[in-house]
């Protein structure tokens, strides 16, 4: 029987990076993020988006413009709302798709989820991890990416500190990759 592990943890604390670990050492993984990312760029969400804000939120890559939509969305909390109930329905049953296609015999398989704590989904995991960082090296993380900082991108996630508490697991990610994949690889041993 498969085990299934939800992987959460603070922005720039490296979730994506000890999902990445998790695939190396033999798991079956899946990105809540990027399963997202393809939904918004799936024909029928991007005729709903421009149908809803216009044809600005098409990049000028013709790929829809992900940084014009948050700033719509996170300015606007009905705005927010509509787009999560066009896309979370959809993330939702491709990753139930993926589940249930993990092939028999697969000894684990590791789902990241951001807002796995918050939306309520860890009941539905066998063990939970958190990944955490500390502060400094999260807004380092962002910078190298591009990103603004951890101010503001966190207002609807749980605290480092409260996902800990509630994870299983905790990796503290504040070391190199290396020291990540060991973790993980203790974690996907036990």
């Amino acid at each position: 029987m498969t085990l299934f592990i939800g992987l959460t943890g603070g922005i720039g604390a490296g979730k994506s990076e000890a999902l990445a670990a998790a695939s190396r050492l033999g798991a079956a993984t899946i990105s809540t993020d990027q399963v997202a990312h393809d939904v918004l760029e799936s024909p029928e969400v991007r005729k709903l988006l421009v149908e809803r804000w216009g044809d600005e939120v098409i990049g000028a890559d013709g790929g829809v413009d992900r940084a014009r939509i948050s700033g719509i969305v996170f300015e606007k909390p009905d705005e927010l709302a509509w787009l999560e109930s066009q896309t979370h329905p959809r993330v939702g049953a491709a990753v139930a798709e993926w589940r249930a296609a993990v092939e028999p015999g697969t000894e684990v398989a590791v789902l990241e989820i951001p807002l796995l704590f918050e939306a309520g989904l860890d009941a539905g995991f066998d063990e939970t991890v958190a990944v955490i960082a500390a502060d400094d090296i999260r807004e380092a993380r962002l910078a190298e990416r591009g990103q603004g900082g951890l101010e503001g991108r966190e207002a609807r996630q749980l605290s480092q500190d409260e996902k800990a508490s509630r994870a299983d697991h905790v990796i503290r990610n504040d070391g190199t990759l290396e020291e990540l994949e060991q973790a993980m690889a203790g974690i996907l041993k036990s």
